[in-house]
């Protein structure tokens, strides 16, 4: 089999997303780094119409999409399954994969991480207090509903690791770096859960300075 190559920025939860499931599922694979705005390039639209990040490239199929890309290598790689057979499980991890893009996105990774961790290096002012303010109330529910639809289990939508908790986990990962995070998370079972995700391989191979370092 062929490599895998994802096109992305190092620092992109998405990318990260995408990285943690080759991975997970020990599938060959090359990243190949992009450069601030690359997104915006002709070339790169050709690849993601839309400029969004990350994309892949597997032989003569390309790909886009974090969800798609997530279950294909799921499909071509080895080793156990990130989507559960249980009817009820797969549609937890669906729910949850749902609640990423639609509201941890938008609330917690744009409305609250963006500004506090990159408004200064990429935009060369500080966090716009409005801003968070703004993403604040979303956010809270975002943490509370989380912690209420994983329970007792160990991971996002069950006993094993899944799509959602890969699809998860750079986003909260990120969250607990800011001062609302910190606050939000404090004494959750999420904090724990985010505490026992960091600790496995995959998140240590996919942090943003060692992709750095290797690109």
């Amino acid at each position: 089999m062929s490599d895998i190559v994802i096109y992305g920025i190092p620092g992109s939860p998405y990318l990260r997303s995408a990285l943690l499931g080759l991975e997970e599922k020990r599938a060959p694979y090359r990243l190949a780094v992009l450069s601030m705005g690359a997104g915006r390039t002709e070339e790169y639209l050709q690849r993601q119409p839309f400029g969004r990040i990350p994309t892949m490239e597997h032989g003569d199929f390309r790909l886009y999409e974090t969800q798609a890309m997530l279950r294909y290598i799921d499909a071509v790689g080895t080793g156990p399954s990130l989507q559960p057979k249980d009817a009820r499980a797969a549609a937890r991890m669906n729910q949850v994969i749902g609640i990423v893009d639609w509201y941890v996105f938008p609330s917690i990774t744009v409305g609250v991480c963006a500004e506090r961790l990159m408004s200064q290096i990429f935009w060369g002012r500080p966090a716009e207090e409005a801003n968070v303010a703004t993403a604040l109330p979303m956010a809270r529910i975002c943490v509370r509903e989380l912690e209420r639809l994983k329970g007792s289990a160990e991971f996002m939508a069950g006993d094993t690791l899944s799509i959602a908790d890969l699809m998860l986990v750079p986003h909260i990962e990120f969250f607990r770096r800011t001062p609302e995070g910190m606050t939000l998370l404090k004494g959750t079972s999420l904090e724990a859960w985010l505490t026992r995700m960091s600790a496995r391989a995959s998140m240590h191979a996919t942090e943003a300075e060692r992709l750095r370092m290797i690109a």
